[in-house]
């Protein structure tokens, strides 16, 4: 069903690319409507505009805070054309209708990022225009809603190829991005003052987010997936191989969590299914990724990589002996592009604008959403406990703060064996703690990464000393756990009795 457009009705923010929309809407002699800026800017390009407080016969008041919410204005969008009663309604009070609008709002969301001053803030938040495109979009049957400049070409090519008519396929697919566009504009605003009275969980939670890339498929062939942000963009900038895939994304933020948390300019992450499966922070960039890649080689092919400095000629040749899905880094120099683009699959991330923030975290089932406060607390000795009698060397200390920060990162029950800032071996997703501490020693074994330096992490306490004993027995000389156990006085004497470094953290880390 085509509906003729007689009358418009523009009040834009965005006031780009408007000549165009205007010259198909003087050539099918449709009237316009306008007010503010925009109708400042419709007579500047030189085309015909009645403006809004002529056309109601009222004028704007509280500094413009009233200009459309008018009945003449709705009467004219939300009029059933083809319904008795309201065409009588429209005709005793002389009213027409509003067959096209032409509506984006306050740019409330690029206010936040300019200022934190309230008042400012509030004087952005759009009550005129979200209105009108409700109105519109409810009565799409008979109205035209549009609400970016993006639309305009869509638009004038509708006009053209119906002559001054729209579609009701048209119409119904503007309807529905139109009240997306007003839900998030509200879910915007209600986050904000969700955030500035500092209120984490309220009685009904709402989420924003933008579409960012539309997936191959998800975690299998036959699942549907996309990715979206609550911001324009993720701060990552693909910039070669083939399109990423959901495995791909969840291996790269995980990869960019632990990388991040790592010093600045420091750090190799090498990630499988979104755990670790080696990582170091020695400072030389080479050895940081021969190191990382020694604790599980195996694992590593068909990985993902995470480095956190800028990669160079050296370390690009020596990527390129494995085959990797990702390499993700803060930038490439142009010899280690040349030389990683031979691989014309391998996906290039830059992550030098990534940061983890302070965002929430859920996960979904069903009809339900949880959500939690991302753990991404930085660690330093201050987070700890000395309870045994022998002390911990600087370095053992280091590598502890280090062991404990990784176990973190991987899925529990998690233990983790380390020397020098770099992992030897890493013992995940294990109902038993105790097998956890097994396989991470088998791991260790298996690639000849036992040495006199070892020290473990565990991501929350040990319930039984067999688990403690299975490290010191596999030559462990120092381990960090959570606190909290009702047999942690047994665990303290065990490390005293056996000569061994024992710290407890003040926090559990589980990751599920």
């Amino acid at each position: 069903m085509r509906k003729k457009i007689k009358t418009a009705l523009i009040s834009v923010s965005d006031k780009k690319n408007l000549k165009p929309v205007l010259n198909i809407l003087k050539m099918n002699k449709i009237k316009i409507i306008s007010s503010g800026g925009t109708y400042k800017e419709i007579k500047r390009l030189k085309f015909k505009c009645l403006e809004v407080s002529e056309f109601t016969n009222s004028p704007e008041i509280l500094e413009g805070r009233v200009k459309t919410l008018h009945p003449k204005i709705h009467a004219g969008i939300l009029n059933e054309r083809e319904k008795k009663s309201h065409l009588k309604d429209l005709k005793k009070n002389n009213f027409e209708d509003i067959d096209l609008v032409i509506v984006n709002f306050y740019p409330f969301e690029k206010t936040l990022k300019k200022t934190r001053n309230h008042k400012k803030i509030l004087e952005k938040i759009d009550v005129g225009g979200p209105t009108m495109v409700r109105s519109a979009a409810k009565n799409y049957k008979d109205v035209t809603i549009i609400t970016s400049s993006d639309q305009y070409e869509e638009l004038i090519r509708e006009l053209k190829k119906f002559r001054g008519s729209t579609s009701l396929n048209f119409r119904e697919k503007l309807s529905r991005i139109a009240f997306s566009e007003t839900a998030y504009y509200d879910s915007v605003i209600s986050s904000y003052f969700n955030k500035k009275t500092n209120t984490i969980f309220p009685s009904k939670k709402i989420f924003h987010a933008n579409l960012i890339e539309q997936l191959r498929y998800g975690e299998n062939p036959h699942q549907q997936s996309a990715i979206y942000s609550n911001s324009s963009n993720i701060n990552l900038k693909q910039i070669h191989g083939k399109q990423l895939s959901y495995n791909n994304y969840n291996d790269i933020f995980s990869a960019l969590t632990i990388s991040k948390s790592l010093p600045k300019g420091k750090g190799t992450v090498i990630v499988k299914h979104s755990n670790p499966c080696g990582v170091s922070a020695k400072k030389d960039h080479l050895e940081s990724y021969k190191s990382a890649l020694c604790c599980d080689p195996i694992s590593a092919f068909g990985g993902i990589i995470s480095c956190n400095f800028k990669i160079t000629r050296n370390l690009a040749a020596e990527l390129n002996k494995l085959f990797l899905e990702v390499v993700v880094a803060n930038g490439f120099d142009s010899s280690a592009m040349k030389i990683l683009k031979a691989k014309k699959n391998l996906r290039l991330i830059d992550g030098t604008n990534y940061t983890s923030g302070e965002h929430l975290k859920f996960v979904s089932f069903n009809q339900g959403i949880m959500l939690q406060s991302e753990d991404l607390n930085l660690f330093s000795s201050k987070n700890f406990k000395i309870v045994s009698k022998r002390k911990p060397t600087p370095k053992q200390l280091k590598d502890l703060i280090f062991a404990f920060n990784i176990c973190r990162y991987v899925k529990s029950n998690a233990i983790v064996l380390a020397s020098n800032e770099t992992t030897v071996g890493i013992g995940s997703g294990q109902p038993s703690r105790l097998d956890s501490c097994q396989i991470a020693i088998n791991k260790m074994k298996k690639f000849n990464l036992q040495n006199d330096n070892l020290v473990a992490a565990s991501d929350a306490f040990f319930p039984f000393v067999d688990g403690i004993e299975k490290l010191i027995q596999s030559g462990v000389r120092a381990v960090v756990q959570p606190a909290g156990s009702i047999k942690d006085k047994e665990i303290i004497n065990f490390a005293n009795e056996t000569n061994t470094v024992l710290l407890f953290s003040k926090t559990r880390h589980f990751k599920h």
